[in-house]
């Protein structure tokens, strides 16, 4: 068995093309264009590429961006106010703030202060817990791209056993709520849980999100599954690795992404179509 791979770059030109075709029909019908604030805070240069990216990718489909470039020293506070003034801002219809942030600063606190209906990345208490009720607004980008990927391949999920490995707020807690919507049974492993290998070995669907470059071993996949991997890592002779072990899992998997060109694509083009869903959700005004 080889498995086939899901390019993730293919699937998400094509949702990119179908945005810019709607960002064009929305500007035709006299409506505001869509507009994404992006908010960096410091000089990381992994966290300054990905902004340059998400800049390049609204630009390509029409929506307009605003970019906030903040010292490593801005206070929270000064931070907030920005968000704020964002919040208040009639012509943004999305706030995304680059992550990780500064040391000094408490994410989860600032992440709180952005409107929901403003929240594309989907991090806010809000939208997380309305997709704890399987009633979703605005779904966290990568889970919920990994979910379009698997429509994309029609994968089946009813009573299927699902794994994902790497319990954060970013992508293993959203991921778990998005199988079990669909009917998976669900099991989410971390740095606490035993018996790894075994766990692996029952999913049917495997998601690994824990940014360790050849954690997963490919003779650990159950064979004929379907292999998400959403961790990246630059290693040391430049090259991108994900969290599996790509070249074994490729001869036990039925399908299975790439790194790169699996998940990332899909990631930020679920960031622009989410940018693109705020803009409809605004019609009221919203209250701060």
């Amino acid at each position: 068995m080889t498995a086939k791979i899901i390019d993730g770059k293919a699937i998400a030109e094509k949702l990119r093309s179908k945005l810019r075709t709607k960002v064009q029909k929305i500007t035709k019908q006299d409506q505001p264009r869509p507009c994404l604030a992006v908010i960096l805070v410091g000089d990381d240069f992994a966290s300054t590429v990905y902004v340059r990216n998400k800049l390049q990718a609204c630009q390509e489909v029409g929506i307009e961006s605003k970019s906030y470039k903040l010292s490593r020293s801005t206070s929270q506070k000064t931070l907030i106010s920005l968000i704020q003034a964002l919040n208040k801002n009639k012509r943004v219809h999305g706030i995304l703030l680059q992550l990780p942030l500064p040391k000094h600063i408490q994410t989860d606190e600032v992440l709180e202060h952005i409107h929901p209906l403003k929240d594309v990345d989907g991090f806010h208490s809000l939208n997380m817990g309305r997709l704890a009720q399987f009633r979703p607004q605005l779904q966290p980008c990568t889970p919920y791209g990994v979910m379009r990927l698997l429509g994309h391949i029609k994968q089946k999920f009813p009573g299927k056993e699902a794994v994902i490995v790497g319990a954060s707020n970013i992508v293993g807690k959203p991921m778990a709520l998005e199988l079990l919507a669909q009917g998976c049974t669900v099991t989410i492993c971390h740095r606490l849980s035993q018996n790894l290998q075994q766990h692996i070995a029952r999913a049917d669907i495997l998601v690994s999100a824990v940014g360790k470059p050849g954690f997963i071993k490919g003779s650990w996949i159950k064979k004929g599954a379907t292999v998400i991997d959403v961790g990246i890592t630059r290693l040391p002779n430049g090259k991108l690795s994900g969290d599996i072990d790509f070249n074994a899992a490729i001869k036990r998997a039925k399908w299975i992404t790439p790194v790169p060109g699996g998940v990332g694509p899909m990631t930020v083009a679920i960031l622009l179509e989410n940018t693109v869903k705020a803009q409809g959700l605004q019609g009221k005004e919203i209250a701060t």
